[in-house]
């Protein structure tokens, strides 16, 4: 059974930084990619940053870019989220996410965080607040 535990949230200051991670366990074969998600109250969960584990690239919604960082361990068991300069637009919780499509499946990911596909696994979220 696949299991992502998230840890890392917290309250801050704007302009402050948070690193969120992704403790991955329960695998028959590694994830493709990994992803982090973030659902505002009373809004849509939307992508923020995913990562290729085998290539180890990264994406990054426009609203993020230059302030996230996505990365992986080593081992490629955990992923992280350090977040910079933070701004109050950023409260949120936060989803680790594992694609569910394999090898043979598409993950699509956007600069709007909309409409992200391929992903199936989910922790059970982190809440970020960050305060003006």
């Amino acid at each position: 059974q696949v299991q992502l535990v998230e840890s890392g949230g917290g309250s801050v200051q704007a302009g402050g930084s948070l690193r969120l991670s992704c403790a991955a366990s329960g695998y028959t074969y590694r994830r493709n990619y990994m992803g982090w998600f973030r659902q505002a109250p009373g809004k849509e969960r939307v992508g923020v940053a995913a990562i290729s584990t085998r290539a180890g690239s990264t994406y990054y919604v426009n609203s993020v870019k230059g302030r996230f960082t996505i990365s992986q361990d080593n081992a490629k068991t955990t992923v992280y989220l350090q977040m910079n300069s933070l701004k109050p637009e950023d409260t949120a919780m936060y989803y680790c996410a594992a694609e569910d499509v394999g090898d043979a499946g598409v993950v699509v990911v956007t600069a709007t965080g909309h409409d992200w596909t391929g992903f199936g696994y989910w922790g059970q979220g982190t809440q970020v607040t960050v305060s003006s």
